[in-house]
C-alpha cells in the first residue's frame, strides 16, 4: 500500500502537470471504483486543479468551487501518467482524469479490488475522510508519546493503525522499528519515555529519508514502480537476508495479509517471535533465540 513517501512522491510529480489545468472529465471503467454519488462527477469538468495534499494514505485533488477528487489506492493501486485522452487499461484499468496535459491513468494489480475514488463538495466533508491519525512529521516528541499510549496495542499496530498515526503502513513500520531497535509486539503503554522518544526520532527520519529518496529517483518523471519492497530497505521484504547493522539474518511473521519483519538481534535481544502457525506444527522443535535457530542450520548442514 503506498505509504507516505510514495504519496509524496506521486504529489510531487503531479503538482506541475496538472495544478493550475483544467480537469476535462473522470472516465470511471469499473463502477464499484466510485464510492459517492453527490455531487456527480460530471461538476468536476472544466474546473481548475486549486491544489493537492495528501489526507492519511489519500490522494486529494483540489477544484475550483470547493470539489476535491479523493483517491485511495489501498494495497495494489498505482497511477500513471499517460498523454491526454489515453485509453483505461482493460484488466488492471480502473479509471483515468483527464487534464489537458495528459491523463492520470489508476490501476489496480489485484484480483479483489479496493480502490475508490470520492468526489467531495467543502472542507466539512473532506474532514470526515480523514482517520484522525497524527501527522508524524509535523508533530513534537510529546504530542507523538500521547498518541502513542492513548490505546495499548503493540508497536506494529499502533504505528499502523491510522486513527493513531496517519500515512504509514506495513512496510514503513517494519523500518522505523528497526530503526528505533523496538521490537513490533511490545506494548505501547510499556515503553519508557526515552524508547518512546527514540521511536519518534525514528518516524521522522525513515520517513524523510524515503520521501528524499523516491522523489530524487523520479527526478521530474513520474514514479513508475510504487512497490513495498524496495531496494536498500534494512528489513522489510528482505526475509533471511542479513541485517545491514549486525549481520544477523532477517525474520519475518506472516499473519492474514500482512507480514512482520525484523531483526532478533537488533530488536528483540536476540528472541525469535513466534510464527503462530509455524510455531505451533514444530512445537518443541521451534528455536527460540537467533543462536537456537543458528545451531539448527549448522546440524541440518551436517556441520559440528
Amino acid at each position: 500500500m503506498p505509504e507516505i513517501p510514495d504519496i509524496a512522491a506521486y504529489l510531487e510529480a503531479l503538482r506541475p502537470r496538472i495544478v493550475g489545468e483544467p480537469c476535462r472529465a473522470v472516465r470511471v471503467r469499473h463502477a464499484f471504483f466510485l464510492r459517492s454519488v453527490e455531487p456527480p462527477l460530471a461538476a468536476v469538468e472544466e474546473r481548475r486543479v486549486t491544489e493537492l495534499r495528501r489526507l492519511g494514505k489519500r490522494i486529494v485533488i483540489g477544484l475550483e468551487g470547493e470539489l476535491f477528487l479523493v483517491l485511495h489506492l489501498m494495497v495494489a493501486g498505482r497511477l500513471q501518467w499517460k498523454p491526454a485522452g489515453a485509453g483505461v487499461p482493460g484488466r488492471l484499468g480502473l479509471a483515468a482524469i483527464d487534464f489537458a496535459s495528459g491523463s492520470l491513468i489508476v490501476t489496480e494489480a489485484a484480483t479483489r479490488k479496493r480502490a475508490w475514488l470520492r468526489l467531495v463538495r467543502g472542507e466539512r466533508d473532506l474532514a470526515a475522510l480523514d482517520p484522525g491519525g497524527l501527522e508524524v512529521l509535523g508533530a513534537d516528541a510529546a504530542a507523538f508519546r500521547a498518541a502513542l499510549r492513548r490505546e495499548n496495542h503493540t508497536l506494529k499496530r499502533a504505528l499502523t493503525d491510522p486513527r493513531l498515526f496517519s500515512g504509514i503502513g506495513n512496510a514503513y513500520s517494519d523500518e522505523i522499528l528497526h530503526r528505533a531497535r523496538l521490537s513490533p509486539f511490545r506494548q505501547t503503554q510499556q515503553l519508557e519515555e526515552a524508547e518512546a522518544t527514540r521511536l519518534w526520532e525514528a518516524c521522522g527520519a525513515v520517513l524523510r529519508e524515503w520521501t528524499e529518496r523516491l522523489v530524487r529517483e523520479a527526478s521530474g518523471g513520474f514514479p513508475r514502480r510504487v512497490t513495498a519492497f524496495r531496494e536498500g530497505m534494512a528489513v522489510h521484504g528482505r526475509y533471511r537476508q542479513p541485517c545491514p547493522v549486525c549481520g544477523t539474518p532477517v525474520q519475518r511473521i506472516v499473519y492474514a495479509e500482512n507480514e512482520c519483519n525484523y531483526c532478533a538481534r537488533c530488536q528483540t535481544e536476540g528472541r525469535l517471535l513466534a510464527d503462530r502457525a509455524l510455531s505451533r506444527l514444530l512445537k518443541g522443535d521451534w528455536p527460540r533465540t537467533v543462536e537456537e535457530l543458528e545451531e539448527g542450520r549448522c546440524r541440518g548442514r551436517g556441520e559440528a
